[in-house]
């Protein structure tokens, strides 16, 4: 048997989440059965998608139920195994939860190569917050050399993806970030033409400064926020411009909702400018992981992407790091340290 910590889903929150919705409980695990193994965790990752999963509300997933250990992406050392394809020492990666050990089928799970890059990137860049950027780009935008593309959360995980591959492709970046200490890394070390600090502005005067910073409009905008920074940007857009909607943070716990634009100003905005508005869930596009890994791997691992995380230590402190990133507290990747290195 192997002990195991996890954080399970103690109450459903009502609003922001707190502590008390969250319990750390300990459990034994048996040994793997035929076709199993034992995962040691080593890195959590912590996403915004989590907070959706806490509410039992019909989404395009199942919500975690009361008492069971939060859902989330991990990447772990396999122990011991009887399963064909998976060997003791084998680096993994797969939806294990917010555990410190996990028993898995191979479903869903794929190894990890640490001779690419650090195997944390597996969450960050090379993972899902880095496909979820190339698809949106690509696949969702088509954005083209010469365009002029707007990104939300421009220093978070999946923006700051999305302004290092738009640039690489020749388009006029500008990034939307919350403080000076961000914006500068989103202009310096992405490489962003510039970037706007939401606190700084409401939504009358980011989208003036909207204007300034492309006084040609706005051909894509890749919205991770929502809340005024999609209400400055929607008058920016030149007809024709295209949306991929990721994510809308600011309204995860139901704040803002009072003050949002009314749904008959952004739908006339999608009317007279055109818009093609699309919003696009990653689970339904992993087939292109490896498309993804192939262009994108090499550019991890010499250096040309840039990696920044946040690492939070120890599996106790997920939740407390989880309510951070919830209002914009992280600095690039969100991670958990669950356990050491091999």
């Amino acid at each position: 048997m192997t002990k195991t910590q996890s954080i399970t889903l103690a109450s459903r929150p009502s609003g922001a989440p707190v502590a008390e919705n969250f319990a750390l409980k300990t459990a034994e695990l048996p040994a793997p059965g035929t076709g199993e193994f034992l995962v040691r965790i080593i890195w959590l990752s912590l996403d915004p998608y989590m907070r959706g999963r806490m509410d039992d509300a019909k989404s395009y997933a199942d919500p975690v139920a009361i008492g069971g250990i939060m859902e989330g992406g991990a990447v772990g050392e396999v122990m011991t195994s009887a399963h064909p394809d998976f060997a003791k020492g084998d680096i993994v990666t797969g939806q294990f939860g917010w555990t410190t050990h996990a028993i898995s089928d191979g479903e869903g799970v794929r190894k990890v190569d640490p001779e690419v890059a650090p195997i944390s990137t597996a969450l960050g860049v090379l993972g899902m917050p880095g496909i979820t950027s190339w698809v949106g780009l690509n696949e969702i935008l088509g954005g083209k050399s010469g365009e002029t593309i707007v990104v939300s959360a421009a220093s978070g995980a999946v923006g700051a993806m999305v302004c290092q591959l738009a640039r690489a492709k020749g388009m006029h970046v500008i990034g939307v970030a919350g403080g000076p200490e961000k914006c500068a890394f989103v202009e310096q070390e992405l490489s962003c033409d510039i970037c706007l600090d939401h606190r700084a502005h409401d939504a009358k005067s980011l989208a003036a400064a909207l204007k300034d910073a492309a006084p040609n409009g706005v051909d894509c905008y890749f919205e991770n926020v929502g809340g005024k920074t999609l209400e400055a940007v929607l008058t920016r857009m030149n007809t024709g411009g295209r949306i991929a909607v990721c994510g809308m943070i600011a309204w995860y716990s139901g704040q803002g909702l009072a003050e949002a634009q009314p749904l008959p100003a952004v739908w006339r905005n999608i009317l007279t400018r055109r818009l093609r508005v699309q919003g696009f869930i990653i689970f339904d596009h992993f087939h292109l992981m490896g498309q993804f890994q192939k262009e994108v791997g090499p550019l991890v691992g010499n250096g040309t992407i840039k990696v920044k995380e946040s690492v939070a230590e120890g599996l106790e402190n997920a939740p407390e790091a989880f309510m951070a990133l919830l209002s914009g507290g992280n600095f690039g990747k969100q991670l958990v340290r669950v356990g050491d290195d091999p």
